[in-house]
């Protein structure tokens, strides 16, 4: 495929805003799925292609969220079997069935995400601090990232809110401390999706790449900004990233 210069303008543009919002909630795939599919690409192409960037966003956020000492490494390795497990189960599903398969689960659970942080607000809440769950102490906490797991294997957009959801509410991590797991278990996903889709070459590497660009320096950015606001702020963020899912998913 050949890239105009407004082709390149747009990969580069969605991917730095999806790689700043993914890192501080969620949803940034909602730009870079349909600016990819603009381009001419098959909605499952364009689904393969968009863990590049997902990808590469991660491992810089991680990188960063360590440098800042907001990554608990002790829990990556217990997230490692329902994050992975899942989502291997959701990218061999997404390498065969229709993207538009799981929408009703991401409306749903984006859904009920906003009404939650409405009605109970101090639900994603959690004082810095406060001494966080271990996966062993809270078996639903494994349950929902794997789910999570089998959903972000599927379809990458909305997955950071589930992820919130398990981390900060269930397992009760500070926001700061859940998006910085939220990537690595992100992270997970792409490793394992982008394995399937390699492998059923249905990943088209030249925008894939451009669009990494622009993840990764939104990635870099969010981590530093997230340092620097309260957790209100953050909540409001994420809230907000809610909601604009919310409608978007209904076009998606």
């Amino acid at each position: 495929m050949e890239l105009s210069f407004f082709g390149i303008a747009a990969l580069l543009i969605s991917g730095f805003i999806a790689g700043f919002i993914n890192t501080l909630a969620g949803g940034g795939s909602m730009l870079t799925l349909p600016a990819l599919m603009m381009l001419g690409l098959p909605a499952d192409i364009a689904n393969a292609t968009n863990r590049v960037g997902v990808l590469l966003q991660s491992v810089i956020a991680i990188k960063s969220f360590k440098k800042y000492d907001r990554l608990d490494t002790k829990a990556i390795l217990p997230m490692m079997l329902p994050t992975l497990s899942g989502a291997l189960i959701g990218s061999l599903l997404a390498s065969y069935l229709p993207v538009w398969f799981l929408k009703p689960t991401l409306l749903i659970s984006m859904m009920a995400m906003a009404l939650v942080m409405l009605i109970a607000p101090k639900f994603l809440m959690v004082e810095e601090g406060v001494q966080p769950h271990s996966i062993k102490d809270k078996p639903m906490g494994f349950v929902m990232l794997f789910l999570a797991g089998v959903y972000g294997g599927f379809v990458q957009a909305g997955v950071g809110f589930i992820l919130l959801a398990a981390l900060a509410g269930v397992l009760r991590y500070d926001l700061v401390r859940a998006n910085a797991l939220k990537m690595v278990a992100t992270l997970f996903f792409a490793i394992v999706a982008l394995a399937v889709f390699i492998v059923r070459d249905q990943v088209m590497w030249v925008p894939g790449l451009i669009l990494s660009v622009g993840t990764m320096t939104g990635a870099a950015i969010s981590v530093k900004f997230s340092l620097n606001v309260s957790q209100t702020t953050l909540k409001w963020i994420l809230f907000v990233m809610v909601s604009i899912s919310c409608l978007a998913a209904f076009s998606f």
